[in-house]
Order: structure tokens, then C-alpha cells, then sequence
């Protein structure tokens, strides 16, 4: 598989017509282009050194591997060294959007509170639905979440977002049990 950068409103009107969680961007771009695997392509010569410089290869994750790498974060030095639930926070949103783009993307348009905005594209759409929300950009991702959540809402946004990217139950309970 080859990585392509696209604009935010291009992703979201993509992610916008997932069908069901976990579905790749790659399928639902062939279902949009009516494109099946093993159909003759027209394109365009091959660019220099350059494009090829700028392709790298991402294998779609597999359910083990996606559960491994969520393990792997909770074992590294970078999530252990975080002494503030909050930072340990980003550090799992950053790695769920970076496992599953269109999942994250699900998860998150069906979260908020009863009046809050939970995740947004922008800081500016948070602070409009909340004077002390305290906005943080999530790295590594088009989103911005609030902050400004005891640790308990922050365990319930993060549990929320596993089960509807269909991580195991016992693997939610234990990153949700870290933050």
C-alpha cells in the first residue's frame, strides 16, 4: 500500500462514507470510484526519484496487529515516563487514529456531552461549545479534543472509542485502567 496525504475536508467527506467501523479508506474509495481489485488502471507514468522517495509502504493492520501495537504503547518508555493522565490521554488518541483514520473518525462524530463538544477539526469549534474547555491538538491527527474532563470522562471518551473500533473488552479495560 502506498501513503497519500489529502486536504482535512477532502478526509472527512471520505470518512464520511464509512459503512461500517473499520472499514478502509482504500474500500470505501474503490466502492465510491465503483473500482474492483484486478481492474486494468489508466494511469499515469511513474514520477521520478522523488515520488518514490516520498511512498512509503503501510501494511493495513490486522486486528492482532492492531491489538499489539495498542500493548506496545502501554509497555513503552514514552507512555510510562507521562506523570498527567492528560498526556497519557493524547498518547492513546494519537495511537487509535494512527491504527484505524476511518474508525477514530466514526468513534468520534458520535461523541460529545450534553453540551459539550468533545472532539473537533479545529480549537475554534471547541471553544465555541465551552468557555474552559482547554483544546489540545491530538498529534499526529486532523483533531482536536477537550481537556478540560476529569479523568473519569477521559476514560469514557477513550472506552468508548475502543469499543467502537472493536478492540477486546479486556484490552479497553486495561488502557482505560492506565489513564
Amino acid at each position: 500500500m502506498k501513503t497519500i496525504e489529502v486536504d482535512e475536508e477532502l478526509y472527512r467527506y471520505i470518512a464520511s462514507h464509512t459503512q461500517h467501523i473499520g472499514e478502509s479508506a482504500s474500500d470505501i474509495l474503490r466502492r465510491m470510484l465503483k473500482f474492483t481489485a484486478g481492474q486494468p488502471l489508466r494511469a499515469a507514468p511513474a514520477a521520478s526519484a522523488q515520488s518514490a522517495e516520498q511512498d512509503k509502504i503501510v501494511a493495513a493492520p490486522r486486528p492482532r496487529d492492531r491489538v499489539r501495537a495498542v500493548r506496545e504503547l502501554l509497555l513503552s518508555d514514552e507512555y510510562a515516563e507521562q506523570s498527567k493522565a492528560v498526556n497519557r490521554f493524547m498518547l492513546v488518541l494519537s495511537t487509535l487514529y494512527t491504527l484505524d483514520a476511518a474508525g477514530f473518525a466514526t468513534a468520534t462524530e458520535a461523541l460529545h456531552g450534553r453540551t459539550r463538544t468533545y472532539f473537533a477539526g479545529d480549537q475554534q469549534t471547541l471553544l465555541a461549545n465551552g468557555t474552559h474547555t482547554k483544546p489540545k491538538h491530538v498529534p499526529g491527527t486532523p483533531y482536536w479534543v477537550i481537556t478540560n474532563t476529569n479523568t473519569g470522562r477521559k476514560r469514557s471518551m477513550v472506552e468508548h472509542i475502543m469499543q467502537a473500533m472493536q478492540f477486546p473488552t479486556e484490552l479497553t479495560d486495561k488502557v482505560c485502567g492506565t489513564i
